[in-house]
């Protein structure tokens, strides 16, 4: 009998508690070496642009650089959604809450969003179903969706979302979720605080930008990005993350892991996003250590049976024509 097998009734009864202990212990350093990396590429990226500005082919190319350290960002406040950056709260928080504002996300509102898609995977509860569920639907389907995404036309909806100011209709059930709806007054409330900082902090941005002179420098390399390349990418990683799933009973195979070449991983699934199963399971082990914490579950046959493919077969499964009854 295979460890997955033994423990399918909780899967994190099957790694020895000294080793689950060692692999959550927070990395202060690390977790500051991934913020400043993202951010360091960004701030080349826009030098670089600026330095040759208008060439169009830079200028495009700079634009798509920063939207995949952009989205990288998003992980980095994905990880402060889960307390797992800093020991600090305080510090944890402040440095979650500023990788979302610059983006125009709420963390706190996040925090609430993503507690009900891990308490809930796949189940009427769960948000995130309004964007992966019932897939595959068509190479056709989820082309058009991305090309959507790449011009901006799907932004509105991604933003009332994140901010918790519209519901997300789970494609399974047809029930209208509005996740702030679903929290203790404390959240709640900061989630609405924060909210209201991102819409302040941008509106100052663009009286900033506009009154130094560099306001169309500005919508470009850092609104453009943000409205289209960030929109495919959140996209097409959170189908390939749970998209085209069939056994819902088990995080095992409700969710997937993408094995993939470091480049690939830098573009799309940053900062180890791409070891979903292990998140799934282990919710409190930080991003640094989820490479180790998958080779800890194969090696005692966690992962047996489980949806752990390469990026490639995730990508033929998601494009595929819709099932027929």
């Amino acid at each position: 009998m295979s460890a997955g097998e033994e423990f399918k009734d909780d899967f994190r009864k099957a790694l020895p508690r000294e080793l689950v202990l060692e692999l959550t212990r927070r990395s202060a350093w690390r977790a500051t070496a991934a913020v400043l990396s993202d951010v360091a590429v960004i701030a080349l990226a826009a030098a670089v642009a600026l330095a040759f500005w208008p060439a169009p082919f830079v200028v495009l190319l700079c634009v798509l650089v920063i939207g995949t350290r952009q989205h990288a960002l998003f992980v980095i406040a994905h990880d402060a959604a889960h307390y797992l950056l800093y020991e600090n709260r305080r510090l944890n928080d402040f440095v979650g809450r500023a990788a979302a504002t610059v983006q125009g996300l709420s963390m706190c509102t996040y925090r609430v969003i993503h507690r009900l898609h891990h308490n809930n995977l796949y189940g009427e509860l769960d948000p995130d179903t309004a964007l992966h569920g019932s897939y595959p639907r068509g190479r056709a389907y989820l082309v058009k969706k991305l090309l959507k995404d790449l011009t901006g036309f799907t932004t509105w909806k991604t933003y009332a979302y994140f901010l918790g100011g519209a519901p997300a209709l789970n494609s399974a059930t047809n029930v209208a979720l509005r996740p702030l709806d679903d929290t203790s007054g404390k959240l709640r409330s900061e989630a609405r605080s924060d909210r209201n900082a991102v819409i302040a902090f941008h509106v100052v941005m663009l009286i900033v930008f506009a009154w130094s002179g560099y306001l169309v420098q500005y919508l470009v390399l850092w609104i453009l990005p943000l409205v289209t390349v960030v929109q495919a990418i959140l996209r097409l990683r959170a189908i390939a993350e749970h998209g085209a799933t069939t056994d819902f009973s088990s995080p095992l195979t409700a969710a997937r892991t993408n094995v993939c070449p470091g480049w690939l991983e830098w573009l799309i699934f940053p900062h180890h996003v791409n070891y979903h199963i292990e998140h799934h399971l282990y919710a409190s082990v930080p991003h640094y250590n989820l490479p180790r914490l998958h080779r800890e579950m194969a090696a005692r046959g966690v992962l047996d049976g489980a949806e752990v493919v390469r990026f490639r077969t995730t990508l033929s499964k998601i494009f595929s024509e819709r099932a027929t009854a």
